[in-house]
């Protein structure tokens, strides 16, 4: 058959998908890149092939896109893993996937670490509340806690990690950090002194040591903000520290040699300096990556032809075609045999504009093809496209096409010179949206395919 992928230079090392997700060492592996690049479908195609070579597999997207549940055929995706349905089993893999609850995930970490009382109070604390539904960095330490849950419970062999869709995908590394600094910092400290101290020497300590700073919070936040925060910093003092040792063992389990990293980018130049900086960051922060997944490549089963000779076929053949149309219209009145065929025209009541109606003396009443003017207007006839013209435009299509290919890989050159140690597969573009399981496969397949595979 013939290959519809452009193929990789010899330099740029391939990255064998299968033998990554066959690997029983390999227990996370996290998809990251920017927006629109394809990540959900690439995790969600890893999962299926990787439950149907033999693995055991769970799927967490932290995407709030209904993509994944929608390719995988379940009516809808929450906190807790569901089995996908359709996934052949004959290897003795499992597929589930899975969609992060933020807050109810915030919930059952309050819900595991406190007793029943000042767990219900945390809840139903307003500031509480607001912290677990949009606090800035919430989200990404929550995808930390649910995956470092996930592998805890050691109930799946390998655990796919779909990450948001923006280029601070890889603000799930810094989260936990953030949240721990949040947690650990002075200005929590300084509002959990008053619980601390306690009763009225608590208030007094409030009002002597803190009533400039307390006015100013104030007013900015209003005087019942304060004290929900207050409140919520007192009941959760006991917890503060599980959070930071969670938190540190999940960002040590993302370093360990079971995890790898996959970077999820198009053919596009934004996309691949997205990419570069995905690369460099996970190399600074010591992660490991597994390599390169470039997504929706163009290809065409007519490389050998350029675009420059597809071009200039192209004009050849309109100027031949406008050759033969200029030598039609310079003789208009010669018939094939070279005679004149007016006469004929006068003797059959035929004039040079149409049928003479010799009986009402109305010329043109009606046309060659013996229809009147108006229903000639009412019925318009194209003339169909020539070989040649639709030889032509196909050749100008395939030009269009190559000069895509090009583009791409120019693209891809430069971030392969780059970071030449880092290893690739291109995944070839579909014709049309994936959204079942087997459009999943065949990106599977084509994750997995190698240029050697096909036949030119």
């Amino acid at each position: 058959m013939t290959s519809d992928t452009t193929t990789l230079d010899a330099s740029a090392p391939r990255l064998e998908v299968d033998a990554l997700l066959d690997d029983p060492h390999t227990r996370i592996v996290v998809c990251c890149g920017s927006g629109g690049v394809g990540k959900t479908t690439t995790a969600a195609a890893l999962g299926v092939r990787a439950a149907e070579r033999g693995r055991k597999v769970v799927v967490l997207t932290i995407d709030p896109a209904r993509r994944l549940a929608q390719s995988m055929g379940i009516s809808e995706l929450d906190n807790v893993p569901r089995q996908v349905k359709g996934v052949d089993q004959t290897a003795g893999g499992e597929l589930h996937a899975m969609m992060l609850d933020m807050k109810r995930t915030f919930d059952e970490i309050v819900e595991g670490h406190a007793d029943a009382d000042r767990a219900r109070a945390i809840l139903e604390n307003p500031f509480y509340q607001s912290l677990s539904a949009g606090f800035a960095g919430t989200q990404e330490y929550m995808a930390m806690e649910k995956l470092g849950q996930l592998r805890a419970n050691d109930e799946w062999d390998l655990i796919i990690v779909d990450t948001p869709p923006s280029r601070s995908a890889l603000d799930f590394l810094d989260a936990p950090k953030r949240l721990g600094s949040f947690l650990d910092g002075k200005f929590i400290r300084v509002l959990m002194a008053p619980a601390k101290v306690g009763g009225r020497a608590g208030m007094k300590f409030l009002n002597v040591g803190m009533s400039m700073m307390t006015g100013t919070l104030s007013k900015l936040m209003g005087g019942q903000l304060l004290r929900d925060v207050q409140t919520f910093v007192a009941a959760m003092d006991t917890m503060f520290g599980g959070f930071r040792t969670r938190a540190d063992a999940t960002y040590r389990l993302l370093q360990a040699p079971g995890t790898a990293f996959l970077v999820v980018a198009a053919p596009e130049r934004d996309a691949l300096r997205e990419a570069a900086y995905f690369v460099e960051r996970l190399a600074a922060e010591q992660m490991p990556l597994a390599g390169l997944v470039l997504n929706r490549v163009h290809g065409s089963g007519a490389a050998q032809l350029s675009a420059e000779r597809a071009l200039a076929a192209a004009e050849t053949l309109t100027d031949r075609m406008a050759e033969d149309t200029q030598a039609d219209a310079a003789e208009p009145g010669t018939a094939p045999d070279g005679t004149d065929p007016a006469p004929d025209r006068a003797e059959n009541n035929l004039a040079a504009d149409g049928i003479v109606d010799l009986d009402g003396g109305k010329a043109g009443s009606r046309t060659a093809g013996s229809l009147s003017p108006a229903a000639a207007a009412e019925h318009p006839t194209s003339t169909p496209a020539s070989a040649e013209q639709l030889a032509a435009g196909l050749l100008r299509l395939h030009a269009e096409r190559m000069q895509v290919l090009a583009r791409e890989r120019r693209t891809r050159d430069r971030f392969t010179a780059l970071h030449p140690e880092v290893p690739v597969t291109e995944v070839a573009a579909l014709p049309g949206d994936v959204h079942d399981l087997s459009g999943l496969r065949a990106i599977g397949d084509r994750l997995a395919l190698n240029p050697s595979d096909t036949d030119d």
